[in-house]
């Protein structure tokens, strides 16, 4: 899961949301329901940070920030047909999450998250005494 934080939400404040995504190498894909309120944030205002971590105890942490802007790709919501920008989401989306199928259920559509900035951590690299 990535946790993302629209920039505002209606009063201005943070909206944090966890979803499901695939990386292609330069962007991360959101598949994201398009009749909820953080559909209507990004729309409103695209720019996004988005965490990615793992681990459980101090020195397996681990991860990384994206901060930059979402944009909607295809149809919205997603129809029948694929887009040709995210064809490659969909492969990837399909051999993570759907044993290597892909399904729209014309409820959601993909965002494509290009970062501007990426911030990451290792505590595992941190020397033990």
């Amino acid at each position: 899961m990535v946790d993302v934080v629209d920039v505002v939400d209606d009063d201005g404040a943070p909206h944090v949301s966890p979803l499901r995504f695939v990386r292609d190498g330069s962007a991360v894909w959101l598949w994201s329901l398009v009749k909820s309120q953080r559909w209507v944030n990004l729309m409103r205002d695209g720019r996004v940070s988005a965490v990615v971590d793992d681990g459980r105890e101090y020195g397996d942490l681990r991860g990384v920030e994206l901060l930059g802007r979402v944009t909607a790709v295809g149809d919205v919501p997603r129809g029948d047909d694929s887009h040709p920008d995210g064809a490659t989401a969909e492969h990837l989306w399909a051999d993570k999450y759907s044993g290597g199928s892909f399904m729209s259920d014309g409820k959601h559509a993909w965002l494509r998250l290009d970062p501007d900035k990426v911030v990451s951590w290792d505590f595992r690299k941190i020397p033990t005494a």
